[in-house]
């Protein structure tokens, strides 16, 4: 028998499960599944955990079953490709035939000191559920700084402006308008609705030291109760630490049938790859069905395709709070109730055919 081990039971992971069960993973093939915790995480919900708005078990979705998938319980601690073999922490070692690396990101800190010690994070489950309980145990008035006004910053700073009105809120970005990455029009949009929910934007900020407490901008101290990081991400500190060419987020560079160039037996999904995209669900689910091809064709004993064509993304959604909402569709911005309507039909649609 050969086992597949998949580490991180992330979206493509998730995909990569659906595309082989039940029925296309062959008689003599056996999956191992790695993931910290029993469940399937939707990371694209983890705003709105920390903010309290919506319950643990909203974002966990069952792995499937099947009787030639285990399930391994555990946190990897090293990846030794010479001997195709994966250590976990306080468990046994798993062996594999090929592998796929979706251990998804972590917060990337840019060298400015105290950030890591003392923020907090919405990059994992278990660090939502400690950021949950820090901001809903806050007192009224109290100043909560989100550092970071991407997509998940602002997500975060527009749903617990809706759930805890009591709190000043100071979103800071480095850039001359939030979401620096959408059309600007669409980023005035977003900023007007902060600016009618007493959400404070500071612009152009640059961080340049985080003690308890406070946080230095520009090295001016500016007092916080709770100071939560969205500002970057880079690959999983495994994956940093692999031999390898990597990009300037640790995110190791790939061949086109996006396993690692001295080793076709090692594939990468998620934030962990390094690709022309900015990591995302779609981008890893995108990945996961070209992934499959290639072990199909492997598994019959056919060459693998010369390449794939460029992975199309759909768009992108945010949310401002439970009726408002924000994106891009087909390089086309969308703002309002339709695009917050969007956002939660696409993640029913996700529940209901992986629930």
């Amino acid at each position: 028998m050969k086992n597949l081990v998949i580490l991180g039971g992330g979206y493509g992971g998730m995909k990569i499960l659906s595309e082989l069960l039940p029925t296309h993973l062959p008689e003599d093939v056996t999956i191992t599944l790695v993931d910290r915790v029993p469940y399937h995480c939707l990371k694209t919900e983890y705003y709105a955990l920390a903010a309290g708005t919506i319950s643990d078990k909203e974002v966990r979705v069952a792995f499937p079953e099947h009787p030639r998938l285990k399930v391994v319980y555990g946190e990897v601690n090293g990846i030794h490709t010479s001997e195709k073999k994966i250590t976990l922490k306080d468990a046994e070692p798993v062996v594999y035939d090929d592998l796929i690396i979706g251990l998804g990101c972590e917060d990337k800190y840019h060298d400015v000191p105290g950030a890591d010690q003392f923020t907090y994070s919405i990059q994992s489950i278990e660090k939502s559920r400690l950021t949950y309980s820090v901001l809903n145990n806050l007192g009224p008035g109290s100043v909560v700084c989100i550092v970071g006004a991407g997509l998940s910053g602002v997500e975060l700073a527009s749903e617990l402006s809706e759930s805890r009105d009591d709190l000043h809120i100071k979103l800071f970005d480095r850039g001359k308008h939030i979401l620096s990455a959408f059309p600007e029009r669409l980023s005035k949009y977003v900023e007007n609705w902060f600016v009618r929910n007493n959400v404070e934007i500071i612009n152009s900020s640059n961080i340049t030291k985080v003690e308890e407490n406070v946080l230095y901008n520009h090295d001016e101290p500016i007092h916080c109760d709770v100071i939560v990081w969205t500002a970057g991400i880079q690959a999983n500190k495994i994956v940093r630490n692999m031999d390898g060419e990597k990009d300037g987020m640790g995110r190791l560079v790939l061949t086109p049938l996006h396993h690692l160039p001295n080793d076709e037996h090692v594939f990468i999904v998620g934030d962990c790859a390094s690709l022309p995209h900015a990591p995302s669900a779609q981008l890893a689910e995108g990945q996961a069905e070209q992934i499959v091809e290639v072990l199909k064709r492997r598994w019959k004993g056919e060459e693998p395709p010369t390449s794939f064509p460029k992975i199309k993304l759909k768009g992108i959604l945010g949310s401002l709070g439970k009726k408002h909402g924000f994106g891009m569709m087909a390089d086309r911005a969308i703002t309002g109730r339709v695009a917050r309507l969007l956002k939660s039909g696409i993640l029913w649609m996700y529940k209901f055919h992986n629930g």
